[in-house]
């Protein structure tokens, strides 16, 4: 609302109110409004929960330290989510088409989130929402959040395109390549799916392939391939965060990583002197996606001052169910999904240490009678718990492990 109250007031020439078309004032502007809104509302919504007795239940997992949770607030995600969007409507351009997918998806998870703590707290089912309808929500925002990135006129990227100048240069030898060609190259818009593959040459990857090499007709159906992709990733991402929200500070700090991994790629992305310079497609409007993501990490940053151990509140489903769903939309609509596993990577192991956990003691049960494990507990930060590891330890690691993975997807700019 401020850019656009600013935007109007520029052309009046007032002076100083240039600066907020800067897109570094304005996402500096979301992080220390984030944090500032984080730490002022956080103490204030605690005392609330607490005084509503709005307290985790805690199943007895025969884990060290789980009984001095019973009781400590939940739904802190509301904190999360306040400071997310605050800012960001504060201070991001919100005639952006990405913008406007990332408050949907924030507000739309949230309120998933939220019932299902609602009814595990209040209605006293410790089952809270039941797993279907949850799966209903994230499908019906990956269908809408599919839907926008595939027929929106504004979704576009641009690649660079040799002109003939540059054809004729690149078929010279060696000595008559110091003759300088200007104007090598054009930026070509198209409103072709691609994303990027990493650790590869001309790391592009274009969804319409997977019908194309059947029939070059087939291609405008690839929207049919494309909606069950983003919906499948949605809810992938989404799963995965709430499974890492079992230890305190563990998935809000593992979020604050990878926040700050999406918005190196949103600003170059949305930069075509760094999108030329890196070689990378230029996608016009998300860097104003900046701004959101700012204000994400400074939510998760700010919120690890009550939720570090020991934890003076849970995020809840209200928290982790977003979480996991912004990071998923924001990395598709950066043409970054297949870069998931990657700097996902801690989502990704705690989701299949369940997923083997499960398949494993199945198997094992039809087989020999008795159902058998691959680890001690799942998800996996809790089979390092049942080892001895303090819980401190394990999620400093786990952050650890994070960075390094961050590091590398960002390494995935220049490394093919």
């Amino acid at each position: 609302m401020l850019y656009h109250l600013f935007q109007y007031l520029e052309q009046h020439d007032l002076p100083g109110v240039g600066v907020f078309k800067y897109l570094t004032f304005r996402a500096s502007l979301a992080v220390i409004v984030s944090l500032i809104i984080t730490m002022v509302i956080g103490k204030w919504i605690i005392k609330v929960l607490r005084r509503k007795q709005v307290g985790e239940t805690v199943r007895e997992l025969g884990l060290e330290g789980q009984k001095e949770k019973e009781g400590t607030p939940t739904m802190g995600g509301i904190i999360i989510l306040s400071s997310i969007l605050v800012p960001t409507l504060l201070f991001a351009k919100l005639t952006n088409v990405y913008v406007q997918l990332l408050i949907l998806t924030t507000i739309w998870l949230g309120l998933i989130g939220f019932l299902d703590d609602y009814i595990k707290v209040f209605k006293k089912n410790k089952q809270g929402l039941a797993g279907k309808f949850k799966i209903i929500g994230q499908i019906g925002i990956g269908l809408i959040v599919a839907s926008v990135l595939y027929f929106h006129d504004d979704v576009v990227v641009k690649e660079k395109v040799l002109t003939d100048q540059q054809r004729v240069y690149s078929t010279l030898d060696n000595h008559d390549r110091s003759i300088h060609i200007a104007n090598d190259y054009i930026w070509r818009e198209s409103k072709d799916h691609i994303t990027t593959i990493p650790f590869v040459k001309n790391n592009e990857f274009n969804y319409g392939w997977l019908l194309g090499w059947i029939n070059k007709d087939l291609i405008k159906y690839t929207w049919i391939l494309f909606i069950p992709i983003v919906i499948i990733i949605v809810t992938s991402v989404s799963n995965g965060a709430n499974l890492t929200d079992g230890l305190d500070g563990l998935a809000t700090g593992t979020s604050a990583i990878i926040g700050v991994t999406l918005g190196v790629f949103a600003y170059v992305s949305g930069n075509y002197v760094f999108a030329n310079y890196l070689n990378i497609m230029y996608i016009p409007n998300i860097g104003e996606l900046v701004v959101y993501i700012a204000a994400f990490v400074g939510a998760c940053i700010g919120f690890l001052w009550y939720n570090s151990y020991p934890a003076q509140v849970f995020m809840g489903d209200t928290g982790s169910l977003a979480l996991g769903g912004i990071i998923a939309v924001f990395a598709i609509a950066v043409r970054k999904e297949l870069l998931i596993p990657l700097f996902c990577g801690i989502f990704l192991v705690e989701n299949l240490s369940v997923i083997l956990q499960v398949l494993w003691f199945k198997y094992t049960k039809n087989k020999y009678g008795v159902g058998r494990r691959i680890f001690l507990m799942s998800p996996l930060h809790h089979h390092y718990q049942k080892k001895g590891m303090h819980e401190a330890k394990i999620v400093s690691r786990f952050w650890i492990l994070g960075l390094i993975l961050a590091v590398l997807t960002i390494v995935t700019l220049k490394l093919r």
